[in-house]
């Protein structure tokens, strides 16, 4: 079954669809610094790079189903939460625009949880709305992707739609019974020596013993210090965020002290344990395959490529159940 995927990013939901049995045939993304890693590990993908506001429907394939996630800043509880009043919030309706005009079998969506947060009630209802009118029976939940194989605690709305000629509604997968942790994850590569990032944060290039694991370097912002930010080996991590100053502490350090309320420290004595985890350890706790390289000349653009996927593990199980239905 052939798909479009759009708001694409590094192709964390194409993967895990395609691991499903799905082909990614066209894609869209806008971000330039994204560009190189997605033809590296999509070649047989068609890549537009055009904002989705510039595309007309006519120019996009006929497929059996649309996937991608609208940028999500908008509806962020940690943004400012502008919601459907920010111009990347209503990108949502370029989404369901192109959809109305292709009408495929189906739809997946997937946005942060705090679309649901009260305040933003009205224009997430008026969202699922406009999909139904579009020709779909519409299902939406809140999920935690540590549920479906993926080594953290990553909270996000999933909405799935199947065309109201099929006679279906899309019923979400049931959570597996084994949750997975740190130590699943990236217990093995203690053993790889870490590269810190060049001056300004500039990548090690091809100098890394092992693809994109190298980390960001500079201080720790008030915020960060005020809550502990280690996830011990036998825990699932913090969710992966798009932001490489906000990358979690890899878990070879101590838990932070508690000082006072918002304040936190690096336990005395074990500092020189307290670093960032790499790129390539995000990777992994998002589960990308270590053969997925990510191309960037600034390590940020790394951390932000892989914060921003959705978990291919977690996809690939959403798949597989459109897949089966």
């Amino acid at each position: 079954m052939k798909l479009v995927s759009l708001f694409t990013g590094a192709g964390g939901l194409d993967l895990g669809f395609e691991m499903a049995g799905f082909q990614v045939v066209w894609a869209n993304e806008f971000d330039k610094a994204i560009w190189k890693t997605f033809e590296h590990n999509f070649p047989h993908t068609k890549l537009d790079k055009r904002s989705i506001t510039k595309i007309h429907s006519h120019e996009v394939p006929d497929v059996d189903g649309f996937i991608g996630g609208p940028p999500c800043q908008s509806w962020s509880e940690a943004g400012a939460g502008r919601g459907i009043n920010d111009k990347r919030g209503q990108l949502f309706y370029d989404y369901i625009r192109l959809l109305k005009d292709k009408q495929p079998k189906f739809f997946l969506a997937e946005n942060v949880s705090g679309i649901l947060h009260p305040k933003h009630s009205k224009a997430f209802a008026d969202i699922i709305k406009e999909f139904e009118n579009t020709g779909y029976v519409v299902s939406y939940k809140l999920l935690n992707a540590n549920n479906y194989d993926v080594p953290q605690d990553r909270l996000r709305v999933i909405i799935v739609g199947y065309h109201k000629n099929l006679g279906k509604k899309f019923k979400f997968p049931e959570p597996q019974k084994y949750k997975p942790i740190l130590k699943d994850a990236i217990f093995d590569l203690r053993l790889i020596v870490a590269k810190a990032a060049k001056e300004k944060n500039k990548t090690n290039g091809e100098s890394v013993i092992m693809s994109n694991h190298e980390y960001m370097n500079g201080g720790f912002s008030t915020i960060y210090m005020s809550r502990n930010r280690v996830r011990s080996w036998d825990e699932p991590s913090f969710t992966i965020q798009a932001g490489g100053r906000h990358a979690p502490i890899h878990p070879q350090a101590p838990k932070m002290k508690f000082i006072e309320q918002n304040k936190r420290i690096f336990a005395p004595g074990y500092e020189e344990k307290y670093r960032r985890l790499s790129v390539r350890e995000c990777a992994r706790i998002q589960t990308f395959p270590d053969d997925f390289i990510f191309k960037y000349n600034d390590i940020a653009d790394g951390y932000k490529m892989i914060g921003n996927a959705v978990p291919v593990n977690f996809a690939k199980y959403i798949a597989q159940e459109i897949m089966r239905t």
